[in-house]
Formats: C-alpha cells, sequence, structure tokens
C-alpha cells in the first residue's frame, strides 16, 4: 500500500517536471518578430515566426521587433552658420533589419540612436545659415539621415526616415522676420497696383482713340453714366462736360446772332437817314 502510494507520488512529479520542462522549451515567436538563438552563449541561429523549441536552461530566445519604431528626438540649442541660436526638435523612424546584430554588436539600440541622432542634428544644422534651415528642411532631413545610417547599419538598424518637428526662433528674430515679410508683402501690392494702373492706362488709351474716332460713343456713355446715377432716386442733376461745352457753344452763338441782329438794324438805319435829310 505504501508503495502505491510512493509510486503515485513519484510519477505525479514526474508528470509535473516533464510539464515544467516541456512549458520552458515551447515559444511563440510572433509575425512581427525574430528570434536570435543562443546556446550555451553563443548565437546558433535566427529563429522565424512560428511555434518553436528549445533547450531549457541550455537555450535562450531573445525575440526581436522587426516593427518601425518611432523614437522623438528632443530639442536641441544650436547655433547656426550665421550665429543665430535655435531649438530644433525631431523625429526618427528606424527597424531592426538584422536581428542578429541588433543583439549582439550594441547593447542598448534605443539610446544609442537617440544619442547619435542628437549629435548628428546639432552637426547638420550647425552647417547652414538659418534661411537654409528653414526653406531646405527636406534637405537636411536626407542629410541626417544618411548619416545615421552609416553607423546604424553595422548595428544592424535602418534609418528609414528623420523629419524636422519643430524649430524655436528668439523673439527678435520673429520680429525681424516679421518685418522683412510685411515690407515684401507692400513691394509686391505696389508692384501689383503699378502694373495694374498701367494695364489701365493703356485700355483708357484705346478706348479714348475709338471715342474720338466716333463722337457718338461719347455721348452715349453720358447718357448710360446719367442713368447709373439715376437708379438710386436722388435730386442731384449732373451735367456731363461735352454737354456743358456745348450749352456754352450755344450761347456764344445766340450772342453772336444778337449782335448781327443789331449791327444790321444800325446799318437800316444809316442807310434811312441819308434819304430822310434829302
Amino acid at each position: 500500500m505504501n508503495f502505491a502510494i510512493t509510486l503515485t507520488v513519484i510519477i505525479v512529479v514526474i508528470l509535473i517536471l516533464v510539464f515544467i520542462l516541456l512549458g520552458m522549451s515551447i515559444r511563440v515567436v510572433k509575425q512581427y518578430e525574430q528570434g536570435v538563438l543562443f546556446r550555451l552563449g553563443r548565437v546558433i541561429g535566427v529563429r522565424m515566426p512560428g511555434l518553436r523549441f528549445i533547450i531549457p536552461v541550455i537555450d535562450r530566445l531573445h525575440l526581436v521587433s522587426l516593427r518601425i519604431i518611432t523614437m522623438p528626438i528632443q530639442s536641441q540649442g544650436i547655433i547656426t552658420q550665421d550665429n543665430v541660436s535655435v531649438d530644433v526638435s525631431a523625429v526618427a523612424y528606424y527597424r531592426v533589419v538584422d536581428s542578429a546584430k541588433s543583439v549582439v554588436a550594441i547593447e542598448n539600440v534605443a539610446a544609442a540612436i537617440n544619442q547619435i541622432a542628437q549629435t548628428t542634428l546639432r552637426k547638420v544644422v550647425g552647417q547652414h545659415s538659418l534661411d537654409q534651415t528653414l526653406s531646405e528642411t527636406a534637405r537636411i532631413n536626407i542629410d541626417i539621415r544618411e548619416i545615421l545610417d552609416v553607423s546604424t547599419l553595422d548595428w544592424g538598424i535602418e534609418v528609414t526616415l528623420v523629419e524636422l518637428k519643430d524649430i524655436q526662433l528668439p523673439e527678435g528674430m520673429k520680429r525681424a522676420m516679421a518685418r522683412q515679410a510685411e515690407a515684401e508683402r507692400e513691394k509686391r501690392a505696389k508692384i501689383i497696383a503699378a502694373e495694374g494702373e498701367a494695364i489701365a492706362a493703356t485700355a483708357l488709351g484705346e478706348a479714348s482713340d475709338t471715342m474720338m474716332a466716333h463722337p457718338l460713343a461719347l455721348q452715349l456713355r453720358n447718357l448710360q453714366t446719367l442713368v447709373e446715377l439715376g437708379v438710386d432716386k436722388n435730386t442731384t442733376i449732373v451735367f456731363p462736360a461735352p454737354l456743358m461745352s456745348t450749352i456754352d457753344e450755344l450761347g456764344a452763338f445766340l450772342a453772336r446772332e444778337n449782335q448781327a441782329a443789331k449791327e444790321h438794324q444800325l446799318a437800316k438805319a444809316r442807310q434811312a437817314e441819308p434819304l430822310s435829310a434829302e
């Protein structure tokens, strides 16, 4: 009886140990991961996604994510080539392309890339002037990524993208740039206004030539202006300049006619005086 109980206990213990060892030997590698297998401290291979078995205690499977990782680069105080102090922050995107190198070649991938990205950001932006930093951000992004790739590819890491996120300027520089932009807009406005005046003058010259060739067109234009003024019921009477000149000419004509009539009457009177004297 005691022997049977002891045997049962031993079997149960063995089964428990088997299940424990089985649980320690089973590993699941997700679709976005790769497993770097160490056996007694040495890399013996890379395991693809799926159900994988290892030797308990002897083997160790280190899982490495292959997804793109977003890493913000904190704001850096940088002096540009033209001696302007700016604060520049950026964001970097990287991913693992060689899982074995990323585990063996470097201890902490994220910390290493963060530090080298900050250094590279200061170096690249410091080689450009302020205007270049503000207008050529695409080129600066490419330069930073290319410099980072030179170092990170040895670690099994590829930097896929670097983008400048924010550029903070001193307040005095912001005011100066605002005044510059305002002056530039005023210059454009004056140029556009001058071009408009030139076009309008050309059109008015062509219109005046047409009206000189067709005098009736000017009278029709005057009548149209009177109609437009009379739309709003007002008591203002407007006489176009040509109409006023016509009235003046008519008055002068009547004055000449009156003068001629008087002279004619005086001439008749002089002719009648000799006849009465006889």
